[in-house]
This record gives C-alpha cells, sequence and structure tokens, in this order.
C-alpha cells in the first residue's frame, strides 16, 4: 500500500470519528490501568460491567489493595479468568504503593514490571492516560492491519513497527483506537462489512463481501 492510500484513510477516520476513546470506562490513569489488565481475553462491556460496582467503592491502588484478592473477585467474577486478574491487580497494587507512590507510572520499562501488564496494555496506557503516540497492537488491530495491507506483519510487534513508520504522525496518537473500533465494528473477523466501510475504496482485501441478500 502507498503512503497516499495511507494518508486517505486515517484522514477519513480522523473526519468520521475526530476524537477517538477507549470504551473502556475510567477516570483516572490507576482506574484505566486496572480496566485494561481486567480487559484481556475479556469484551469491554463485561469490564465496564464490573468496574462500574468496583470504583465506587474502590478506585485507587491503597483501597483495592485493602480488598485483598478474595475482596476483589467478588467484583470482577464475571470477567474472563477472573482469578488470576485479581490477583495481578493487588500485586500491582503493591507494586505501585511500595515503588511509586501510589502513582501509575509514565515509562514502558515500569509499566511491563507489573503484573498482568504486557506491551499491549503498557501501550495502551501510555497513548490514552499520558498522550504517548503509541499503538497497542491486539487482535482487531492485527487483523485489520493485515487484511487492509496497511501494515501486514506476522507477528504483533511486526505489526506495531510497521504502524509506527508508516502511520502520518498528526494521527499516530488517535490511530489505535481508529483501528480497534474499525475492527470491532466494520472490519469483523469472520465476514468484514465491505459494503459499510468508509475505506473499501482504498482497502487492498479483496473480495470485497457484497451487501448480504435480505433474509440472509
Amino acid at each position: 500500500m502507498n503512503a497516499e492510500k495511507r494518508i486517505e484513510i486515517f484522514r477519513r477516520f480522523h473526519s468520521a470519528n475526530p476524537h477517538p476513546t477507549t470504551e473502556l470506562e475510567y477516570t483516572t490513569p490507576f482506574e484505566l490501568l486496572v480496566a485494561v489488565i481486567l480487559s484481556a481475553q475479556a469484551t469491554d462491556v463485561s469490564v465496564n460491567k464490573a468496574t462500574r460496582k468496583l470504583f465506587p467503592v474502590a478506585n485507587t491502588p491503597a483501597a483495592i489493595y485493602a480488598l485483598g484478592v478474595e475482596g476483589l473477585m467478588q467484583y470482577v467474577s464475571t470477567i474472563n479468568l477472573y482469578r488470576n486478574k485479581a490477583k495481578y491487580v493487588i500485586e500491582t497494587c503493591r507494586i505501585l504503593l511500595e515503588q511509586h507512590e501510589g502513582k501509575v507510572p509514565r515509562s514502558r520499562e515500569a509499566l511491563q514490571a507489573l503484573p498482568g501488564v504486557g506491551r499491549k496494555t503498557a501501550n495502551v496506557v501510555l497513548n490514552t492516560a499520558f498522550g504517548e503516540p503509541t499503538i497497542a497492537v491486539d487482535t482487531h488491530i492485527f487483523r485489520v492491519a493485515n487484511r487492509t495491507n496497511i501494515a501486514p506483519g506476522k507477528t504483533v510487534e511486526e505489526v506495531e513497527s510497521k504502524l509506527l513508520k508508516v502511520v502520518p504522525q498528526e494521527y499516530r496518537h488517535d490511530a489505535h483506537h481508529w483501528l480497534i473500533l474499525h475492527g470491532r465494528y466494520t472490519c469483523i473477523a469472520r465476514k468484514p462489512l465491505c459494503w459499510n466501510c468508509i475505506i473499501a475504496d482504498l482497502c487492498e482485501f479483496q473480495p470485497k463481501t457484497p451487501l448480504p441478500e435480505k433474509g440472509v
């Protein structure tokens, strides 16, 4: 895919959604960190349902740490893999309190040293909470980058590296959100909705999925 196509793709994304953001609900960097840890292999909808009950009761490292693993599990038991995630969150709270004065660190290295925080989670926090132009490649972004040919790659790391090189700088901060939303609602896994896609004429995926017949 040439540079002109990429520029036009992100120009259209920007025009359609000038201020994209995560669908996870949060009000502080710490709440976002907890929500992203909980969101691994789970939907944002399920995480939001849990944090709507959790955060009014405990939304700081000290308050959640005071709940303990068993106490936290009562709030997150509806989320996939909740037992391990509760352990990760409690241990993360301990580290934040002991090593970071209860604040979420702004460096990738410090974030990735937290339990349950990998490169993708660190990128989400750096981008969404702190405004860094990072791109967190999840399954949606990996699929869209390869299917459209915007930034094809065999691994998550390769796709991330290519996206950081080819996404125009003015769009880099928001690219993560645009690509996730596009993959979640339009360029879906089984049958992409090409007939309802704002970049269908620029995307290099073939053959395009036609509009389904009524009743199908």
